[in-house]
């Protein structure tokens, strides 16, 4: 199958890309490398670098015939968000409106959006189902509702069949350790090189951990399934930062102190899903525990670290 990555250099995306070729399907990537890596890249993909909120896209779609179309290609920083939301809003929505009008017109079968569970429902007291109300309270949770609707406008108006997935806090090898998200990479690199890791919100905000193979799944499996649907992909369990924290702590064989910090602003206190959805629509199921993702991540840094 003929099949188009954005942000294939990116973490998540690079896992992606590597099932997608293992599996024999014929990839191409797009990605401006503002964050994705060079070494990120699998060599029996076709790489493109270019910018999806500027380029001209449809030389590629028209030479591509795509049939299935994986969006993962965002601005991700929440800070970065609120500090220029037009450019926020340039990427997350006019670079997934061009691919929209493209996949309209060159006939893509399936488009698969990434999307993010946190920055969509906000506060969660329980763990958040799709039929919640959503809640976003940055620019960044903004514009990937913003581009769900574009989304589902198109399906109804155009016919082209999709899947959302929001993903819970994805963390594995090849996260980025120097953003603002990505706590595990970030604790990976720090406690590997012997430094004290910062803890916010004091320790006590709650996330939902899923490692990156079982999004990397589930996001496959949304190839062929979930046709028009939106899906939670997470793990329903509830880890506070000290939990992850004191796991990470007894893997790395780290002796050092965490550094307690309040919550940074537009940080959420408490942010899981309920992936029940995902269960019954996708055939799917998170197999990997928080303990052996740590595991899997540190080594890698471990390798990868400089």
């Amino acid at each position: 199958m003929k099949v188009l990555v954005t942000g294939g250099a990116g973490f998540i995306g690079s896992h992606l890309v590597d099932r997608l070729v293992e599996d024999g399907h014929d990839v191409i990537i797009l990605d401006n490398l503002s964050t994705g890596k060079r070494e990120n890249l699998n060599p029996k993909a076709i790489f493109n670098q270019i910018d999806i909120s500027e380029d001209d896209l449809e030389p590629i779609f028209k030479k591509g015939k795509f049939e299935v179309l994986f969006h993962l290609a965002a601005q991700v920083d929440v800070r970065q968000s609120v500090a220029d939301p037009i450019f926020d809003l340039k990427t997350n929505v006019i670079g997934t409106l061009n691919l929209l009008e493209c996949s309209k017109k060159f006939g893509v079968k399936k488009f698969i959006f990434a999307s993010s569970g946190g920055v969509i429902y906000g506060e969660t007291q329980k763990p958040a189902k799709e039929t919640d109300p959503p809640r976003p309270i940055s620019p960044y949770g903004v514009s990937k509702l913003t581009g769900e609707h574009y989304l589902q406008y198109y399906g109804k108006e155009y016919g082209i069949p999709f899947t959302i997935l929001r993903y819970a806090n994805v963390y594995g090898p090849h996260q980025d350790p120097f953003g603002e998200a990505g706590v595990v990479a970030i604790f990976s690199r720090q406690m590997i090189r012997c430094e004290n890791p910062t803890i916010y919100g004091f320790g006590k905000m709650v996330r939902d951990y899923v490692f990156v193979g079982d999004v990397v799944e589930a996001t496959v499996k949304a190839m062929k399934k979930g046709k028009n649907e939106v899906l939670n992909i997470g793990t329903g369990i509830k880890t506070t930062g000290k939990d992850l924290f004191q796991k990470m702590k007894e893997i790395t064989g780290f002796s050092g102190t965490p550094i307690f910090k309040p919550a940074r602003p537009g940080e959420l206190n408490k942010s899981v899903l309920n992936v029940s959805k995902a269960r019954k629509i996708l055939g799917w199921k998170p197999k990997t525990p928080l303990d052996e993702g740590i595991l899997k991540t540190v080594d890698w840094f471990k390798n990868h670290s400089g």
